[in-house]
């Protein structure tokens, strides 16, 4: 039998706007209005856009242990953390390194810490919390009370500060505080997931059709799953189940950056320590596709006798930049800028060039 697929607050909010429905992460999630997937990218990277992403799962660890609990769960600074309303992104990993989910830890106080997690791997991530760490504290799963709005673009900040009587736009990057936004109680946090300025709004699940509503009566549009990725994407940010997964590790990802191997004892620990030392032997690169196609999720990258040496994680066709663009996994030989790889489009060899950083950086624009 299928499996049923779960309703965010928002569902009938989404279907009488016309949204095209379709299955994600066992939700029916919207993947676009009927205004398409490229009118809501704009919408996003030259003004402002709403996304429902209630389908994310909030974890919440609760004691007098729990930031202790935090660290061993996470290969980040948990001491970063190190006062309420701060915000940290980061992984957890299984034993031998492989990246069990990327999520981003809110202290809400030294004894409760929030774990937002990707839809896919609710179950997964709280059966591993509670294994690996409900020692340390309790582990309460908060996401089918919670709702999840994201507010993104360059008029963001604006909108969501004018519905609410708090100083929001002096929130800084990575932090959060509680307000009221449209009359709706809110986690406000300045995070975001598609190279844009905006905010992430939590909030009773009772209460985000109000909030959804009023977020687009200021002048957010709604954006589906479509324009989510291709945003992602082109800021070159990691999805989970694509680009990461237990068979990948933090630094064969280029999350490097968020393993602190001396911030204290963590899952993974040993394994990560281990292949810093000796190096990888592949790296998940950004590439840049020199002709007219687009490498999708799977396509295999070649060698110059066409056998599999790599395999693509994300590709599209960019709206913001020029070109289709995408990440791969490839040996570490061929994972330098500038350099040259092939990729197996359905039978048709393509040439693509290995770029570095962000296809995508946004500049400071005036709300």
């Amino acid at each position: 039998m299928a499996e049923e697929l779960k309703r965010t607050p928002l569902y009938d909010a989404h279907v009488a706007a016309g949204a095209r429905m379709v299955p994600f992460g066992g939700w029916h999630m919207p993947v676009q209005y009927p205004t398409g997937i490229i009118k809501e990218h704009r919408a996003v990277r030259e003004a402002v856009g709403v996304f429902d992403v209630s389908h994310m799962g909030e974890g919440a660890l609760v004691g007098p242990r729990a930031g202790e609990a935090v660290q061993r769960l996470i290969t980040h600074d948990a001491r970063r953390l190190d006062a309420d309303g701060k915000a940290l992104y980061t992984v957890m990993c299984n034993d031998a390194g492989g990246i069990v989910d990327d999520c981003i830890v809110y202290r809400r106080a030294a004894d409760d810490y929030l774990i937002v997690l990707n839809a896919s791997n609710i179950a997964k991530d709280l059966a591993w919390m509670r294994e690996r760490a409900g020692d340390l504290a309790d582990v309460r799963d908060e996401s089918d009370a919670t709702a999840l709005l994201a507010v993104q673009g360059p008029r963001a900040v604006a909108v969501v500060d004018r519905l609410s009587p708090a100083p929001l736009a002096d929130v800084p990057r990575f932090s959060f505080v509680r307000a009221d936004v449209a009359g709706v109680p809110c986690m406000v946090a300045r995070t975001g997931y598609t190279g844009e300025d905006g905010f992430e709004l939590a909030c009773a699940a009772d209460r985000a059709r109000a909030l959804w509503d009023a977020l687009i009566e200021a002048g957010a549009a709604p954006c589906g799953l479509g324009a989510r990725d291709t945003l992602r994407l082109e800021a070159r940010l990691c999805l989970y189940g694509n680009d990461i997964d237990e068979t990948t590790t933090p630094y064969e990802a280029g999350l490097g950056w968020v393993v602190k191997l001396d911030a204290g004892d963590f899952i993974g620990r040993d394994a990560l320590r281990a292949q810093q030392a000796a190096g990888v032997s592949r790296k998940l690169i950004g590439f840049r596709i020199d002709e007219r196609a687009i490498a999708r999720h799977g396509y295999p990258v070649v060698d110059a006798g066409g056998e599999p040496i790599g395999q693509v994680t994300s590709g599209t066709k960019g709206i913001s930049v020029p070109g289709s663009i995408g990440l791969a996994y490839v040996p570490v030989a061929l994972a330098s800028p500038g350099g040259r790889i092939a990729i197996d489009c359905r039978g048709k060899r393509v040439d693509a060039t290995v770029v570095k950083g962000p296809f995508y950086k946004r500049e400071d624009k005036p709300a």
